[in-house]
């Protein structure tokens, strides 16, 4: 007779979502931590996009592609999002989205200046954790601008640690945290924990709003007639969306703190910005307006919107905390009890699965403190899940509704990617820095997915692969600043890698590796087609190196004319022909078709190993280099 094998309850939530029996992964952690200063939002005549869309306008202006916010939470479609706001009393502007200098800014480029931290995540998102530590006195923002502006290149830069905000531990620890009471129920705890010796006011904003998808003067999918929220009880949100549909956020009435709901319009403040009258009165920085400038009529006093917040105006005791509870639900999944002990008890639960879950994916040998480091490894993984939404076609063109885009635009970058229409959830190098996917990057985040979400990471891999993702030529895009940058040919060694992680040898997702291995053909052919220039089995390209580190870039032309043949671009290739030989012999067991590609792959590396070894005589190795 044989064992049962007990499932932990996240692993069967992984399965219902894989057996598309419930949509766990709706909802999750996907908003952006930067939306401003990304190329999707650029429409400057010379691609200067973090001067195009700074940081001063991104709480006045209304995203195109995307949001941002503080540990903010979406659907996949990212159409209503959830994100905290604060204010300690002092700064100039409501703390909505994390601060950090732009890439000329910076004396070490592009670089977040804030103290942020993820500390907990389950793969489907039933829980998590992250912290945030905010300072109660005047956050540095000028500060920060001119002293890194000031510091040359080999210099320290100047962090917020160094400007003594926190010195005496005058500051507030926010923690926020997500827990599923179903696939369309969430929980959310905010906690305000006081390090400072006094007491010190706090106002906390949590704010719902829609993604914008009704101003662009576009129809068909993705955009939508305008969405609404409404006030239907003293601490309950009604928000309509003509795709997604009803969902209420609710605040727990027993909430310590005066409490007050704000509505206004995810709209640009024109007025602001760009000196010209605003067509809604209410704007996107209606509660900044209201909060910070004391400005009441910049609320909608009828209660209605496509944004709002409820505000909890706070004193938190010396070394003491507050919490917020609220909830977000649909009504097919309303749960009997709001809040109260039963909220408690889901929450509780959610972070006793998440030590069941890593309990069986962590080794018994490590020690409590590398225990801990793999589980917020992992929640860095998870945090760092992305909607990312661009159609390069649109993006060119412009918007009906909004002035036409100046044409010089098309000669500036990804002009040959028209067929690029990217709208998923993509795994990010990082939220901030680089809220943008990067295929090399990617394909090292999904061997570590295999981990915890094979079915995950085999999905991310196919998807760079599909028609609307990867050129007609065979290219696999790199990243939004130029999609045609050439990147490590990495992607096929991370098929091979998740599809041996994800299965004992005799069940493994065969389909996935053949479908890959298809798609991967392909892009081989692109390699050698454009990048062996004269077919001596040497190659060529741009982003390969050590993290692209070169006296000149190798992606653009020489200034002396000629080519390079470099030595790594053609080890790289090695590499390729080796994990497409290995991938090869592993289908060719139940298909002897794919016998035939890999005696291809084996001369091709046999060939491309003589050229490394004896290239002029001695080879692409220099002794003494």
């Amino acid at each position: 007779m044989k064992r049962k094998v007990e499932i932990d309850p996240e692993r069967a939530r992984l399965l219902e979502d894989q057996g598309r029996i419930k949509n766990w992964k709706r909802w999750g952690p996907y908003l952006a931590a930067r939306q401003w200063g990304t190329v999707r939002e650029d429409y400057s005549a010379d691609g200067s996009c973090w001067s195009y869309f700074p940081h001063d306008h991104a709480r006045s202006r209304a995203y195109r592609w995307g949001e941002d916010g503080l540990f903010g939470w979406t659907d996949r479609q990212c159409r209503l999002c959830f994100a905290p706001a604060l204010w300690n009393g002092a700064d100039p502007i409501l703390k909505e989205r994390i601060f950090g200098l732009t890439g000329p800014e910076g004396n070490n480029g592009e670089d977040v200046k804030e103290c942020f931290y993820y500390l907990e995540g389950l793969p489907t998102h039933s829980y998590m954790k992250a912290l945030y530590k905010y300072p109660q006195r005047e956050f540095p923002y000028a500060d920060l601008l001119n002293k890194n502006r000031g510091r040359k290149r080999g210099e320290s830069e100047f962090e917020l640690i160094d400007s003594g905000l926190f010195d005496q531990n005058q500051y507030f620890d926010f923690f926020i945290e997500y827990a599923k009471g179903g696939a369309n129920d969430i929980l959310i705890q905010l906690t305000a924990v006081n390090r400072y010796s006094q007491s010190a006011p706090l106002s906390i904003l949590p704010t719902l709003w829609f993604r914008n998808s009704w101003s662009w003067g576009r129809e068909g999918e993705g955009y939508t007639t305008r969405p609404s929220m409404t006030l239907t009880a003293k601490n309950i949100i009604s928000s309509d969306h003509p795709s997604l549909g009803r969902f209420y956020c609710a605040i727990d009435p027993e909430v310590s703190g005066e409490v007050t709901p704000l509505f206004t319009e995810n709209e640009t403040n024109t007025s602001r910005l760009f000196n010209t009258p605003s067509h809604f009165k209410y704007v996107k920085d209606g509660f900044h307006d209201y909060v910070v400038q004391k400005r009441e009529n910049a609320v909608n006093p009828i209660l209605e919107g496509t944004k709002a917040c409820f505000l909890v105006k706070a004193q938190v005791p010396a070394n003491q905390e507050i919490k917020i509870k609220l909830r977000l639900y649909s009504p097919e999944e309303q749960p009997a009890e709001l809040f109260g002990k039963a909220f408690d008890q889901i929450i509780a639960q959610r972070i006793a699965e998440v030590d069941q879950f890593y309990k069986s994916r962590i080794s018994a040998h490590a020690l409590p403190e590398e225990q801990k480091i793999v589980r917020q490894a992992n929640a860095g993984l998870l945090w760092t899940k992305q909607f990312y939404y661009y159609s390069v076609k649109e993006w060119i063109e412009g918007d009906p509704s909004q002035p036409k885009p100046d044409p010089r635009r098309r000669s500036i970058r990804n002009s040959g990617w028209e067929h690029l229409y990217n709208r998923d959830i993509i795994s990010m190098p990082d939220k901030w820095e680089y809220p943008w996917y990067a295929a090399w990057d990617l394909a090292f985040h999904c061997v570590a997915f295999a981990k915890i979400d094979p079915d995950f990471a085999k999905r991310q891999l196919v998807l760079l692969m599909r028609e609307w993702y990867m050129h007609p030529n065979g290219q696999i895009p790199a990243y939004e600043f130029a999609f045609s940058d050439v990147n490590p040919p990495v992607h096929a060694w991370a098929c091979w890698r998740v599809y041996k992680m994800s299965g004992v040898r005799g069940k493994r997702d065969r389909n996935f590796l053949a479908r890959t291995f298809q798609k991967l053909l392909v892009n081989f052919t692109w390699w050698i087609n454009r990048k062996d220039v004269d077919g001596k089995n040497l190659f060529a390209g741009g982003f390969l190196g050590l993290d692209n580190i070169g006296v000149f870039d190798r992606g653009a032309p020489l200034p002396t004319g000629g080519h390079l043949e470099q030595a790594d671009a053609t080890a790289w290739m090695a590499f390729y022909c080796s994990t497409m030989l290995s991938m090869a012999l592993e289908l060719a067991e139940e298909d002897q078709c794919f016998g035939d590609m890999a005696s291809k792959f084996f001369e091709h590396f046999v060939a491309i190993t003589d050229s490394i070894n004896h290239h002029g005589g001695k080879g692409l190795w220099d002794e003494q280099d």
